[in-house]
């Protein structure tokens, strides 16, 4: 079996006996990146990544105890910071801007030795449904060039998909690492919030941004999260739950398991067909189907657009042209040093929404508008719970389809709609993933969605793997 077709699990038991180095597998990836270059799916590759690797291969020899991910590549998305290297948020505002300190998750990625290989492409400041709106230029589907491979999280997810490494972290606000591993036919998941360290990650809203792994298959996917969950002390936010040990989890059965299916989220779907017939799939596996209501689901889109621009405006403030980000060059005084910097800074999805989140949070908008979504956003929280009282999981669709042309939706509320079965993760708070479940009518990849309780990306896991590993010898 090639390099390119090992697994992240694999690669590390190979690497760990001696069958491969990490040297060798580094290369392989950094050749891929170079060779593909015109997916443009990564902004940058490590020229220390073959040290680094190099370093690995010398402990291994030695005898010593090495992590989980020793000498495995991975991709980690442009606003993960890494100390030393360049964190840009695919905006020409911070073109420039090294990294001081490590993020959490890039610290316990090295802990386990694994090697950060590049930093992927995304849309700016992760504001995006198609990885269209990046200062880099669009990342190309890997498996369509003509086609957009999502967002924001697209760098990402083509990167894998493309075997450009066998793994990568995104973040995901809206839906930004689910959607584009639909386009792209990996495995993304949005954990439960406060489940993964937001420290060291550069904010987009800051009560919906998880980082999740991508990966190829839903083993690996599981023990880079367990890998990456946990507790810390530098992002208060982060829960305070033990993390278990989700391969274990992974039982290799769903038979008597409750698979949710929500009556509001059906009249939704454009493609009726195809998900019913993964719903009769699961019957025919033994699990028992039932159809719950989450009567304002259909709600989680204004009340994303609304909290999601509100937190985005607070957190953009800090780019002024001063301190952290590239000041305009023919500003004369300091309030055009302000305003030119960030007229010329930010592009223009990322101002729209600043204007969106100035408007909510102005003071004849901020009752009518803030605070009615953070009220709903409450009593839709309690419509999970209460639905998750009737099953395990609940299923949807990822996307409404396969991956759309590149250019094609250009009107910004229709590309905001592409996130309308993702976005009620984020904005319930609870996990979910995305997994291949076949081809649409244009051969490229369709997504179903597993979502269950906070905290509960045990069962999500188990009904993922068992999907991956039968559905298709069934169909």
């Amino acid at each position: 079996m090639e390099i390119l077709d090992l697994s992240v699990i694999e690669l590390a038991e190979k690497i760990k006996a001696k069958e491969l180095t990490s040297e060798e597998v580094v290369k392989v990836y950094l050749k891929q990146i170079e060779d593909k270059k015109k997916l443009n799916a990564v902004i940058e590759a490590f020229d220390d990544a073959i040290e680094i690797a190099r370093s690995v291969d010398e402990r291994i020899a030695k005898g010593e105890k090495l992590g989980r991910l020793a000498g495995v590549p991975i991709i980690i998305k442009d606003n993960i910071l890494y100390e030393g290297k360049i964190a840009s948020c695919a905006s020409r505002f911070l073109k420039d801007y090294k990294a001081q300190y490590s993020s959490t998750v890039v610290k316990k990625l090295l802990k386990e030795d694994a090697i950060i290989i590049g930093r992927a492409n995304m849309d700016e400041f992760a504001m995006g449904s198609s990885t269209e709106k990046s200062y880099y230029g669009p990342t190309l589907n890997a498996l369509d060039e003509t086609r957009v491979p999502g967002g924001s999280s697209g760098g990402s997810a083509s990167a894998v998909a493309g075997k450009l490494a066998p793994c990568s972290l995104g973040t995901d606000t809206g839906g930004s690492v689910r959607q584009p591993s639909s386009y792209n036919g990996v495995v993304g998941i949005k954990p439960t919030y406060g489940k993964v360290s937001r420290f060291g990650v550069i904010a987009f809203a800051s009560s919906l941004d998880q980082v999740g792994p991508i990966t190829h298959n839903v083993k690996d996917n599981a023990l880079l999260l367990e890998i990456l969950a946990g507790n810390d002390e530098n992002d208060e936010t982060t829960l305070n739950v033990e993390v278990p040990n989700y391969l274990s989890m992974i039982t290799g059965d769903i038979k008597g398991a409750r698979i949710g299916v929500c009556n509001q989220v059906v009249s939704l779907m454009k493609d009726k067909e195809h998900f019913n017939s993964l719903v009769e799939w699961f019957k025919s596996q033994g699990a028992v189907i039932e159809y719950v209501d989450i009567p304002d689901i259909e709600l989680c889109l204004p009340v994303y657009y609304i909290l999601a621009p509100a937190e985005a405006t607070s957190n953009l403030g800090r780019f002024d042209g001063v301190k952290y980000s590239t000041r305009a060059e023919s500003a004369e005084n300091v309030n055009e040093i302000y305003r030119k910097s960030r007229s010329e800074g930010f592009g223009e999805e990322v101002k729209r929404r600043i204007m969106l989140g100035n408007f909510v949070l102005s003071s004849g908008y901020f009752d009518a508008y803030y605070n009615k979504a953070k009220k709903l956003q409450q009593k839709i929280k309690k419509q999970f719970a209460e639905a998750f009282k009737k099953c395990d999981v609940i299923i949807t669709p990822t996307t409404f389809g396969e991956a759309f042309k590149l250019g094609e939706i250009t009107d910004p509320v229709q590309m905001y709609m592409e996130d309308i079965f993702t976005i009620s993760a984020n904005i319930a708070s609870i996990p979910a993933i995305s997994i291949p479940c076949g081809k649409g009518k244009n051969n490229m990849p369709l997504g179903l969605q597993i979502l269950a309780n906070e905290n509960e990306e045990g069962k999500i896991y188990n009904v993922a793997d068992y999907f991956e590993n039968n559905y298709k010898e069934s169909n």
